[in-house]
């Protein structure tokens, strides 16, 4: 089971509040949960950050994985701090920003239009180069037969 630190949102419409929650990552953002470690009220005026810095630090401990947004709410609330400092540095890996996919229709139509012109290029050098050569052949024998 894939244990995530996450936000599950309640309040009204247009006016959302977050509760921090433990909960299997197979379920739904606002599900089934195994635990509430605090809130977030992002539209208060400064916010609010609570979190059960103990709990909090329990589940790092045994393997919850916290999301972006939580592990940020975590630096702020000094929970990730301590987590480092207790397991150690090297362990202790921050969750990264998602990226968007490359889409792999857009990879093939460039990787096909750059090659293409090299290999004009390419095309366009070898025949000069043997043209060259043949200018120079019959030049030669136009020397040979001007000095007899």
């Amino acid at each position: 089971m894939a244990v995530k630190i996450r936000l599950m949102r309640v309040g009204k419409k247009k006016q959302p509040s977050y509760r921090v929650v433990v909960t299997d990552g197979r379920s739904p953002r606002d599900g089934r949960f195994i635990e509430v470690l605090g809130q977030y009220a992002p539209r208060e005026e400064p916010s609010i950050v609570k979190i059960d810095s103990d709990r909090a630090l329990h589940w790092l401990k045994v393997g919850a994985q916290p999301t972006e947004q939580v592990g940020k709410l975590l630096e702020i609330t000094g929970v990730w701090d301590a987590y480092k400092a207790d397991v150690g540095k090297d362990a202790a890996a921050k969750p990264k920003a998602k990226t968007p996919p490359v889409k792999k229709a857009e990879a093939k139509a460039e990787a096909p239009a750059a090659s293409p012109p090299e290999e004009a290029a390419a095309a366009e050098a070898a025949p000069e180069a043997p043209a060259a050569d043949e200018a120079g052949a019959d030049e030669a024998p136009a020397a040979e037969e001007a000095s007899e």
